[in-house]
């Protein structure tokens, strides 16, 4: 069983920069695969950035070039760096870790695990 615990969110001025770091407990994470989603107000969970267990990445067109995906396994931690923020970036950001890559964008309702989110808010 793993558990996934988020951090790093809060109110950000548009333009601005946040890391989210996702520390995970309870299993060999480094045999996890692990993502990033996020759900704004009114909105279905929508898939980010996702990293295998070899650092192979993967990002949402609304991402690129200005969210980073990588991971520590020597921390069991995932972190986004998240730059150049925008309004509409303003979501719950969860964290996700599975065995399978391709659950992890293409599967998500399949996730293994998920975090508790953690909020992120970009001012205009």
């Amino acid at each position: 069983q793993v558990q996934l615990v988020e951090s790093g969110g809060g109110l950000v001025q548009a333009g601005g920069s946040l890391r989210l770091s996702c520390a995970a407990s309870g299993g060999a994470f480094s045999s996890y695969h692990a993502g990033w989603f996020r759900q704004a107000p009114g909105k279905e969970r929508e898939f980010v950035a996702r990293i295998s267990r070899s650092d192979d990445t993967d990002y949402a067109d609304s991402a690129k070039g200005r969210f980073t995906i990588s991971r520590d396994n020597a921390k069991n931690t995932v972190y986004l760096q998240m730059n150049s923020l925008k309004p509409e970036d303003t979501a719950v950001y969860y964290c996700a870790a599975d065995l399978l890559f391709y659950h992890i964008r293409t599967n998500p309702r399949s996730v293994d695990y998920w975090g508790q989110g953690t909020q992120v808010t970009v001012s205009s």
